[in-house]
């Protein structure tokens, strides 16, 4: 069964999701989510992604994040991938995969007019 595509629509927020292969941690140490941290902003400028928000647990990821052009999440996931598993795998003498499969995507939608006292 073919891969269904991806969203590619510019300027629309999406909640990305990135698990640790065989839910297994992707994390080991602290210097690990800094250097994360650090390949994330690297990618996103790199490919006009804004992050709006983050959350780095031991064996997945969420990221909310907004493209600027086409494929745009697509391309700064795997440039953060190329780097951050080159870096795990040499740090830990490990090799294969980190991820589970593709991340997973979903559009966030926008609301307007948030009435804050409900």
């Amino acid at each position: 069964m073919a891969r269904k595509p991806r969203f590619n629509l510019p300027g629309s927020s999406q909640h990305v999701i990135q698990r640790g292969n065989n839910r297994k941690p992707c994390f080991f140490a602290t210097a690990d989510y800094l250097r994360y941290l650090e390949d994330l902003y690297d990618a996103a400028i790199a490919n006009q992604v804004t992050i709006h928000a983050y959350v780095l647990m031991t064996n997945h990821v969420h990221l909310l994040a907004t493209p600027e052009q086409t494929h745009g999440i697509s391309f700064m996931m795997q440039d953060l991938g190329r780097k951050y598993v080159r870096y795990i795998n040499r740090t830990y003498a490990r090799t294969g995969t980190l991820w589970e499969g593709r991340f997973k995507s979903c559009l966030v939608e926008r609301v307007r007019n948030w009435d804050r006292s409900i």
